[in-house]
């Protein structure tokens, strides 16, 4: 169960507006309520809540209230590790999609280093004692690394997710395959003998294209649900994301929709969408349990400004079925 509170394969040769206001980094720190952010994941310690974001060494944004932002200057990663470039060629600092969990009495982070339209990423792993300003990230290696030519999954969009057992798992994905799940050991690494386990894909066996990625799975009422996002990100005005879930009593699954339908096997119920008034699309989200509420996050297309990124903060309320709803905080 999460703590309390606690890209996609595209053919562009250009980076979306979306995307280009994560490419520069303020020179001070800000206030703002319009958070521009990209895949938000949210953290909460000693009554601030955390959120991170895809960015130049990862966008990092603090507040009191859920509604007034102050942005960072400074990036969670100030120092990108060698690894990485090694591991991913083409990869530089501008670090896509993280998570952040509480695990005995520390903050992990993983992280995705990849590369536009390829699978040769790899899922980084950093960890602290608290979020305080000025506590420095450790380098804890790679997760997992995937590569073109020899995996049909891609390592990023990694979500951690502790079962009932106290055990830590990983799912994560990309298009390919799909959403990959797997068994962690106690230093947040893959358990030894574990193999990666499909649990969402969205293409029958001679499509070309999965347009599924940005897993979340979340705990509530004996349910683990698993959101995904479907389509396309990153487009601005021309984006087509949307959010569906699945639930399951086993954190392996089989995920079913509202319906019965395996999200294995193409199923999915609508969570979010773009409107096309306020929000273009909308997705990559992460849910959480936070001070006796439960919360939805997610970044949307503004319509206002013209395909801008800006974060999406919702409330979850749940059917007497054991399904969610979202509704303004």
């Amino acid at each position: 169960m999460k703590p309390i509170c606690k890209l996609t394969m595209l053919a562009l040769l250009t980076i979306p507006m979306g995307l280009q206001a994560q490419r520069h980094r303020p020179q001070s720190d800000f206030t703002t309520d319009t958070l521009m952010t990209h895949d938000p994941v949210m953290a909460y310690e000693k009554g601030t809540y955390h959120v991170f974001s895809t960015g130049i060494g990862l966008q990092h944004a603090t507040s009191k209230n859920l509604k007034t932002w102050t942005v960072k200057a400074t990036p969670a990663m100030s120092v990108i590790p060698k690894w990485t470039h090694d591991s991913v060629p083409g990869f530089r600092n501008h670090v896509w999609a993280p998570d952040i969990i509480r695990y005995k009495d520390k903050w992990w982070m993983a992280y995705s280093c990849s590369t536009f339209g390829k699978n040769t990423s790899a899922i980084g792993l950093l960890s602290a004692r608290s979020l305080d300003a000025g506590e420095t990230w450790n380098d804890e290696g790679a997760i997992v690394c995937s590569q073109e030519g020899r995996d049909n999954w891609n390592a990023i969009d990694p979500n951690f997710i502790i079962d009932d057992n106290g055990e830590p798992w990983l799912t994560f994905g990309s298009f390919w395959d799909g959403i990959q799940l797997v068994k962690l050991d106690t230093t947040m690494h893959i358990a030894k003998g574990q193999k990666m386990k499909t649990i969402a894909r969205r293409k029958h066996v001679n499509d070309m294209e999965n347009p599924v990625e940005a897993p979340f799975i979340f705990k509530h009422g004996g349910y683990y649900y698993l959101f995904v996002s479907w389509d396309y990100c990153c487009q601005g005005m021309k984006s087509t994301y949307k959010v569906v879930v699945g639930r399951s009593r086993n954190i392996e699954g089989p995920f079913l929709d509202r319906n019965g339908k395996d999200m294995a096997d193409l199923g999915g119920t609508l969570v979010i969408e773009g409107d096309k008034k306020v929000f273009e699309a909308a997705g990559h989200c992460s849910a959480y349990s936070c001070q006796g509420k439960d919360y939805f996050l997610c970044h949307g297309y503004s319509v206002a400004l013209k395909g801008a990124s800006i974060l999406i903060c919702k409330e979850i309320s749940w059917t007497e079925d054991g399904w969610p709803t979202l509704t303004d905080k």
